[in-house]
């Protein structure tokens, strides 16, 4: 009963934490573009920074940007800020459900380094607050005026954490933590920087004060910020649903490459906003991602010896049920899971047949199953599944 209302609880909070950050993510896409295409120059008021015509939905919007204020603040004034609290919230609360209430089957990889559950929770608590305290340091320093040396430094920066926490942690947990440690830096700049600065401008217009505009651009300069880690965060979202990344012998250089090419798509879009002209970072993010792909192609590890020698049905059998069928079986006896993870049932040889290319992908090849390798399924033992899934080719 605990592992199916578990199981109910990663899907609600799942399903919260994907709408509220759709909504946020789509509100960041759409108010970077309104700062990339206003009309700055046309006809505008002295009062106004910017204007823009839209059309959508059948109507047409007319949107005004102030360069300071109106003179009087509307009583009707939208906020932007619940869509990011609440992806925060239930972005937690799915890592605690998720990793930390499972951590020994998750987080920890005996192969990597024997840890124990709360040295695991620890090391991910500690990343995540450690890398907000650095990076708001950063932004408060002069560097945050220089644009692509902060850049560079930043993303030197997270592929150094990635390096480390694979190195710590199961790969699969390294990869959530850097998209739960870019998450929550994203947060905690609308909470910290962005809704508090807007207070304080929305409080001296009230008082017939010309607001300091320096609210204002650190506000804007913490969403762009935002904006560029987006695509990054959101390919890690997905990215516990392909062992083809953090399966890989260097997860590491996979998730630095895919985080790069998703900055650069981003930096794409927000270029031609501006209409500005590029004609290279797109082919770039192509290029980079079919290396990816090249380079994560996946090789049997299995040996000669055991090629010679034909591997038995019933070896696989006993193999499978000692290391499998706690989880992919009609009746889990896991307390991780109440129903088999991704339906995948290998109660009979048929069924392990079917599946002979996910297993070998997963079991023999990234080594990112048995969960945890709680079973503590041995070289031997993978080495003559991959052969006779080889055999049976």
């Amino acid at each position: 009963m605990e592992a199916h209302i578990v199981e109910w609880l990663n899907l609600l909070v799942r399903w919260g934490h994907m709408i509220t950050g759709i909504a946020w993510i789509g509100a960041s896409f759409y108010f970077i573009f309104l700062e990339n295409n206003l009309n700055r120059t046309k006809n505008l008021r002295e009062e106004l920074a910017g204007n823009l015509w839209a059309v959508h939905g059948g109507g047409f919007y007319y949107l005004e940007k102030y360069k300071n204020s109106p003179q009087t603040i509307p009583k009707d004034l939208h906020w932007f800020k619940w869509e990011a609290y609440f992806t925060g919230l239930s972005g937690f609360a799915l890592l605690c459900i998720v990793y930390y209430y499972n951590a020994n089957a998750y987080m920890i990889d005996p192969s990597v380094m024997a840890l124990t559950s709360t040295q695991a929770i620890g090391i991910g608590i500690g990343t995540i607050i450690g890398s907000w305290i650095v990076y708001d340091l950063m932004c408060k320093s002069s560097l945050v005026k220089q644009q692509k040396l902060f850049a560079m430094i930043s993303f030197l920066l997270l592929v150094a954490l990635t390096y480390g926490l694979t190195h710590l942690l199961s790969a699969r947990a390294a990869y959530i933590h850097i998209g739960a440690t870019i998450g929550i830096i994203m947060v905690l700049n609308v909470f910290f920087v962005i809704i508090p600065g807007q207070k304080i401008m929305v409080a001296s217009a009230i008082k017939g004060e010309v607001p300091d505009p320096s609210y204002g651009q650190k506000a804007l300069t913490r969403s762009i910020h935002n904006n560029y880690m987006t695509l990054p965060v959101l390919f890690i979202m997905i990215s516990n649903h392909f062992p083809s990344t953090f399966g890989n012998e260097n997860a590491w250089l996979v998730l630095a490459g895919i985080m790069l090419a998703g900055t650069a798509i981003r930096h794409w879009f927000n270029l031609r906003g501006k209409k500005i002209t590029n004609y290279w970072l797109l082919p770039f993010a192509s290029a980079l991602l079919v290396s990816l792909v090249i380079y994560t192609k996946p090789e049997s590890k299995a040996i000669e010896q055991l090629n010679t020698k034909k591997v038995s049905d019933m070896e696989i059998m006993q193999i499978i049920n000692q290391h499998c069928i706690s989880c992919h079986s009609s009746k889990p006896t896991s307390t991780v899971f109440s129903q088999a993870p991704k339906g995948l049932m290998f109660d009979n040889l048929n069924i392990i047949l079917a599946n002979k290319e996910k297993i070998n992908a997963q079991t023999v090849n990234a080594q990112i199953m048995p969960l945890g390798n709680t079973t503590k399924m041995n070289e031997d033992e993978r080495l003559k599944l991959g052969s006779w899934i080889e055999q049976n080719n």
